[in-house]
This record gives C-alpha cells, sequence and structure tokens, in this order.
C-alpha cells in the first residue's frame, strides 16, 4: 500500500493521465465522469496538503486563477501556410494530375484523407516532453501566444507519453463539440430568460416613475446567441479567461508534426498521425490511406453525406500525398504547399426574403451593394446580410427588394445570393422593382463614377468619411502598422467628429483632443467618451508606430493590389519608401512576384498628387518612411543578398528561426519554407531533417550557420 504522499500523487497523476488518454485520444473512457472527478478531488486534497509537490504539468493546474494581461507575438518555427481549394470532382482530379505530372512515372502518389475541422488552428510546442507553448495561426508567420487557454483544455495533454527528446511542434485544430455549443446558447437563452423577467420589473417600476415625473430605469440589454460552433470557440480562446475556456469544453485534434523536427517521420502521413497518438495527443480516426484520387474521391462523397452524424463541425475533407519523400519534391509556394489540398464541401443553401438592396463604401472608394435579408439559419450560422458583388450582377440576376432568395455559403464561407426566386414574386403593382444604382455617394453625396472596364463604382471624393473610416481601419490593423487601441469604434468616433479627416491626422492627435472623443452612450442616457487612461495607450502606440517597418507603412497605404506579401517584397526589393516611389513601370514589373497588374497599380497610386501631398504630411509629423526599414535592434543593410533564397532547417545555434528570416530579408534574400530548385542555399543546423539531403540531391549549395553568419557580414 502506498503511503509515501509522493508516491500517493505521482500514482494518482499517472491513473488520471491514463483515464484522460483513453477518453480523448482513444474514445473508449474506463470509467464514468463521477469516478473520474473523484480522482481529481482527491488529488487536488494531497496537493493542497503538500504545495510543495505540485508542479506545472499535474493535471490540477490546468486552469490557472490569473488571467494573462496580453496575448504576446510569437514568429512559428516555420509558416503554418493555408490550403489551396477544390470545389468540385474536376477540380479534385486536377490537383492529382499536377502531382503525378510532377513526380517520376514510376513513383506514382498515395494520399491521405482527413476531415478538415472547422476550428481554429493552433501550433503546440513540447520541451522534454512538457508542454512550453500554444500559439495560434495569426497571419502563418507569427501568432498569439495562448499557453494559458491551451493548459485549460484537457484533450491537450501537459506531458506526452513516450516524450521524445528535446523540443517538437506539433499542429491541429482547437474546435467546440456540438453537445458543448449548445449548452452554451442554453445558458445564454436562461441568462435572457432572467433579463426578461428583470426588463419586466423596471417597465412595471418605470410606469410608476413616469407618474411621478422622475428618471425612468433603464432596462438591460439580452445577449446575443453565439452563431455557430467555431464563433464558440475562437470567442473563448481570444478572451484572457483559461477558466472560461475550461468550462465551455473546448477539445483539439492534432495533425502534424512539423517537419523541421528531430521527429520527423520518412514514412508519410500515416506514421506522423500514429506517432502523434501515441505520443497521447488526439488524433481524428476517421482519416483513411488512399491509393489514387478515385479512393479520394470516394471518401469525399462518403463524408460529404454522413458530416452531420460527427459530433463537431467539418467543412470538407483535406488530401496530402502520403510519402514525406514526394511532399519535399512537390515543395510549396509561399502560401500553398503543392502536395495537399482542401476539397470543400458542396455550398448549403436556404430560402428568405431580401429586405433591401443596401450599398457600402470601401477604404478605395468603391460602392457596391449587398443584401440585407430577414435573419435565416445557413451552415450552422445565423444571417442577415449577403454579398452581391455588383450593380451588373444584381442586374444580371434581375434581384430586386423584396424578393425570396436564395442563399449560399459556398466554401470562401461568405454568404452570397444565388438568384430571386421569380416564381414568388409579387407581379402587381406594388411588388418589388428592378434595381437601379445611385448617382451619388450613399455616405457623403458626392458624384459616383465608374472607371472605363471596371464594373465597380466609386465615390470621387477621396475625403469621403466612409472611405476615411475604412482607410485608417486598414491602416491602423494589426497587419499593418498595428497600433493597438484604433478599433473601428473609436476610429468611427474620431471620424464621426471630424477630429481625423484624413490618415495622417492620426499623429496630430493629443491629450487635449483624444480624451473627449465621444464613444457612445451609457444606459443612463451618459455620453462614454475615451477618457484620459485609453487615450495615452492609444497615443503611445501611434507614436511607436512612427518607427515601423517599412513593408508594415507600405501595406498600410492601402495601394490598390498591393497585399501584405506583395508590400513585403517591394519594401525588401527596393529598400526605402523614396526608391520605391520613384520605381519606373519596368523596374516594379521585374521584382519576383510583382505582376503587371500590381506594377501599373503602384506607379499609378505612387503618380498622383494626392499621395505625393499624404506622403508630405507623414513626413511632416514625424513618420519617415525612409527610415521605416529599420528596427531598434538593427541598423539598415545593404541588399548583399539581392536575388538570394535560403531554406533554413534544424537548430541554428546562435539565431533564432525569425532572426535568420530577419537578417537575410533585411539584406534582400528570400526565405522558402521548402527545397526547390529555386533555392541558392539550404542553412542546416542541430537536428536537421531531410531537407539537407534534399538539397544535396538538387546540387544545392548546404551552409553550416557559420557559413550563413560571414554571408550576413559581407
Amino acid at each position: 500500500m502506498v503511503t509515501n504522499p509522493f508516491q500517493q500523487i505521482a500514482s494518482l497523476r499517472d491513473r488520471i493521465r491514463h483515464h484522460e488518454e483513453r477518453y480523448y485520444v482513444y474514445d473508449d473512457p474506463e470509467i464514468s465522469d463521477v469516478e473520474f472527478d473523484a480522482l481529481m478531488r482527491e488529488l487536488r486534497a494531497l496537493e493542497k496538503q503538500h504545495p510543495d509537490l505540485v508542479t506545472p504539468v499535474s493535471p490540477t493546474q490546468r486552469v490557472s486563477g490569473r488571467s494573462t494581461a496580453a496575448f504576446e507575438s510569437v514568429a512559428h518555427a516555420e509558416p503554418m501556410l493555408s490550403l489551396d481549394n477544390a470545389y468540385t470532382e474536376g477540380e479534385l482530379r486536377e490537383f492529382g494530375q499536377r502531382v503525378r505530372d510532377a513526380l517520376e512515372p514510376e513513383s506514382a502518389p498515395s494520399y491521405i484523407a482527413e476531415l478538415k475541422i472547422d476550428g481554429l488552428g493552433i501550433a503546440l510546442t513540447y520541451e522534454g516532453g512538457q508542454l512550453l507553448r500554444g500559439v495560434t495561426r495569426g497571419d502563418g508567420v507569427q501568432g498569439e501566444d495562448v499557453t494559458a487557454n491551451v493548459r485549460a483544455i484537457r484533450a491537450i495533454p501537459l506531458q506526452l507519453s513516450h516524450a521524445p527528446r528535446g523540443t517538437v511542434e506539433v499542429r491541429g485544430e482547437i474546435y467546440l463539440p456540438r453537445t458543448s455549443f449548445e449548452r452554451v446558447n442554453e445558458e445564454i437563452l436562461s441568462k435572457n430568460e432572467d433579463i426578461r423577467r428583470t426588463n419586466e420589473d423596471i417597465e412595471r417600476k418605470n410606469v410608476a416613475l413616469n407618474r411621478e415625473g422622475k428618471t425612468p430605469i433603464s432596462t438591460k440589454a439580452l445577449k446575443p446567441l453565439v452563431a455557430n460552433p467555431r464563433n464558440a470557440a475562437a470567442g473563448a480562446m481570444r478572451r484572457k479567461e483559461p477558466a472560461l475556456v475550461a468550462k465551455r469544453g473546448l477539445r483539439a485534434w492534432m495533425y502534424q508534426i512539423v517537419a523541421d523536427t528531430a521527429m520527423l517521420v520518412k514514412d508519410g502521413q500515416v506514421s506522423q498521425l500514429e506517432k502523434l497518438r501515441a505520443w497521447a495527443l488526439p488524433v481524428e480516426r476517421h482519416w483513411k490511406h488512399c491509393e489514387d484520387i478515385d479512393a479520394v474521391l470516394a471518401f469525399c462523397r462518403t463524408w460529404e453525406s454522413r458530416r452531420s452524424s460527427l459530433e463537431f463541425d467539418i467543412d470538407g475533407v483535406v488530401v496530402k500525398v502520403r510519402a514525406e519523400e514526394q511532399r519535399l519534391r512537390l515543395g510549396s509556394t509561399n502560401k500553398f504547399p503543392h502536395w495537399a489540398i482542401a476539397f470543400k464541401f458542396r455550398a448549403e443553401q436556404v430560402t428568405t426574403r431580401l429586405k433591401a438592396i443596401a450599398l457600402q463604401v470601401g477604404r478605395t472608394g468603391a460602392v457596391t451593394p449587398y443584401a440585407v435579408m430577414e435573419p435565416v439559419l445557413l451552415a450552422g450560422s445565423t444571417i442577415s446580410r449577403a454579398t452581391l458583388h455588383n450593380a451588373e450582377e444584381v442586374i444580371r440576376k434581375d434581384i430586386r427588394a423584396g424578393d425570396v432568395v436564395l442563399v449560399e455559403k459556398g466554401g470562401d464561407v461568405i454568404p452570397k445570393i444565388v438568384k430571386a426566386i421569380t416564381s414568388q414574386r409579387d407581379t402587381g403593382p406594388n411588388g418589388p422593382r428592378p434595381f437601379v444604382m445611385p448617382t451619388s455617394c450613399p455616405e457623403c453625396a458626392s458624384r459616383l463614377v465608374r472607371p472605363e472596364g471596371e464594373v465597380v463604382w466609386r465615390c470621387a471624393n477621396v475625403a469621403c468619411p466612409a472611405q476615411v473610416r475604412r482607410a485608417l481601419t486598414h491602416f491602423a490593423s494589426r497587419r499593418a502598422m498595428n497600433i493597438e487601441g484604433l478599433g473601428e469604434k473609436v476610429v468611427d468616433a474620431l471620424v464621426s467628429e471630424g477630429v481625423v479627416k484624413n490618415v495622417d491626422d492620426l499623429y496630430e492627435l493629443d491629450m487635449s483632443t483624444l480624451p473627449s472623443v465621444q464613444l457612445s452612450w451609457s444606459s443612463k442616457g451618459n455620453p462614454i467618451r475615451i477618457g484620459e487612461i485609453r487615450s495615452k495607450k492609444i497615443l503611445a502606440e501611434i507614436a511607436r508606430s512612427r518607427n515601423n517597418e517599412l513593408w508594415r507603412f507600405v501595406f498600410g497605404l492601402g495601394i490598390r493590389h498591393v497585399g501584405e506579401g506583395a508590400a513585403r517584397v517591394l519594401s525588401t526589393t527596393f529598400g526605402s519608401l523614396e526608391r520605391l516611389r520613384s520605381a519606373s513601370l519596368g523596374e516594379l514589373e521585374s521584382v519576383p512576384d510583382i505582376g503587371p497588374v500590381v506594377a501599373a497599380s503602384v506607379r499609378d497610386y505612387f503618380g498622383q498628387p494626392e499621395t505625393l501631398a499624404l506622403l508630405e504630411a507623414f513626413r511632416s509629423a514625424g513618420v519617415d518612411p525612409s527610415q521605416a526599414l529599420e528596427t531598434p535592434q538593427s541598423s539598415r543593410r545593404p541588399l548583399t543578398l539581392g536575388e538570394r533564397s535560403f531554406v533554413l532547417t534544424g537548430t541554428l545555434a546562435t539565431l533564432s528561426r525569425s532572426e535568420a528570416r530577419r537578417a537575410i530579408e533585411e539584406r534582400g534574400g528570400r526565405v522558402l519554407s521548402s527545397v526547390s530548385k529555386r533555392a541558392s542555399y539550404v542553412v542546416v543546423g542541430d537536428n536537421a531533417g531531410t531537407k539537407a539531403n534534399k538539397a544535396k540531391e538538387l546540387g544545392i549549395e548546404v551552409l553550416t550557420e557559420e557559413a550563413l553568419l560571414e554571408l550576413l557580414e559581407q
């Protein structure tokens, strides 16, 4: 019989981990929930008596009592790439043909098909088998450190079984089971019922107060229901409350061991999934090894019809080439791997009434129609708006306000109107009238114009409040200038009160104007203002943004067709805003990954007098884009690595992966995620994977870390 407290606690922890593994990994519990809870209570009692024996990986330590102050950004060891999509069986067959064409004739590929979980991507880092960090997908390059919340998810082990040596990163999806989702909304409905009863009491009291000429009491607003399980999971993970994560009952499925670790399994995805399960990580069990695309299609058809039988939401099937060696040969773009694709299930469709066709104004002045509909449940979400693309599309489909319309939510998750059900249209004199595009802006009443060759109408007023709001929101967004605190609500208030009339006005804000800006009204009818504390934080963020990286500034300008990737490439290539501004069309078109459309848009943007005035205003406000390439840790570097591409593999001794990437990009080089003939060098650190062997096969020069450092110092 165990009498030593240390042994008692260790024994209890082992039993609890065993039962967690049976429940979350194998879906085969051996004891009831009541018995499991009794084990947890016994462990808590023992740890309370012996607090010196409490460890971070104890099952009782999942939910700390303290919320984190903020989510820090963390760079991923390797980018978390998106997947290209196939929406039809024909597109999936085309993917299979591309794979076969890219491989040797004698090496026909086989595939792994996995259910595509509708959840949140997560990257988990384990050190010596213990959970070290959990990071969201973010923008694919870096995400948010949500370790405290991850620790609260019981499906994710704090300690791996048969723990691998060193550091290993695994990736997967966090999701909310449907039963847990239903419970969340049941709780909201219950609370709303209490609020309704309270409001009824308040209204009765207000009758008496009105008779006496006294100020009535404000009623409480009802809490909206959560739209779908994914939103419920995302909402919990983005709150700094581990206890809420635990209460919601979030779960996880893991599907990948990051390729650049010593744990890379050479014989493909099947072994990775088996290895993950052996480590006591949860793996969705319905994956299948498919010998060819026909078998993959059969798997997709089966689960498209059976998806409602699952305890969680799926929106398709992920198809991956099985053999690791073939994946390396197929390679990846900066966005998608060539060896995987997501087959998206057909859109679900419903009918509802189109109440109105409204207009919205974008940051580039584009005025586009959208549908305002009677709320309807579609693919797990309650929707009341849908895109209508442009005026010509509305007229072509003859969609009218008042029609019954067919709505679908396709693989891009944006609701859209397929058609009007004309057989149910009222054809009388009071029936729906054809849509006519207005000639003036709905925000500022300025004239609308449609440039030659385009289908989109635009507001000609660059000072249009709607354009300013959207441009300002984009400029301050995390992926652009990353000015925390300038959300839509604050931006709306700044523009509505005329405090900010253009993006550069941000840098003129001070404590004499910002605190008094009104955000909204309280339930008692009093104005709610930004205030001094919030203003100081916002002004500090604005001041910090003056020294942001050049690519953030370029992306934040909102140049048409210039996304984050193009902004990075342009900034790295030209090195300063002045050089980019004066670049010719030919110079722009010669930049890798910058096509003629993007080049023409950039050249046109910097050729406008309004742009020159805006840049001068930024310069006068202390935002010097020519210095924005510099970071606090480094000075501007000559572009000594221009036109050269690097692949990083293994662990470097003196540089982290993100530091090495930044050092290479500062000097004009590029970092690729996979080995292909486009790579100039493969840099090899400790515990390198198969990328070094692949480099030798392709005749690509392999560098040690010392050789890389020498290149960086040239």
